[in-house]
């Protein structure tokens, strides 16, 4: 049990790091497209997704501050799904915010299951 939340930690954060890698070596693509769905600030959005994605992820990976760091990863998810992926009338954004929505259900399974014994959240309670 405790290796398969290692695992699922580790596939969900993972796909948040590479994504932080991917808009922190293309901020102008990056910036276009935050721009592109309309929302204002661009830059401040920019900003927190990096840090989402590359602190936030980061901690869910190692289990520190696993239920807070599901649940900012969670909200980012949904709400990154919602801004930049509904549109009914394209299939293949809705399956974006679909996937998104339920990449967000699975966080929520974190919150309530914790990091479990393979986690920092674990080690630092030891002390």
């Amino acid at each position: 049990m405790n290796t398969i939340m290692l695992v699922g930690r580790v596939l969900i954060s993972l796909l948040f790091i590479w994504s932080g890698l991917g808009k922190l070596m293309n901020y102008e693509g990056t910036i276009g497209y935050i721009d592109s769905a309309g929302l204002p600030l661009a830059s401040v959005a920019y900003l927190i997704a990096l840090a989402v994605e590359l602190v936030v992820a980061p901690a869910l990976l190692l289990g520190f501050k696993t239920k807070p760091a599901a649940v900012i990863i969670s909200a980012f998810s949904a709400v990154a799904g919602l801004l930049f992926h509904f549109h009914p009338e394209d299939t293949n954004q809705m399956t974006h915010l679909m996937k998104n929505l339920a990449i967000s259900g699975g966080l929520l399974y974190v919150l309530v299951s914790g990091g479990g014994l393979y986690s920092l959240d674990r080690l630092l309670s030891k002390r």
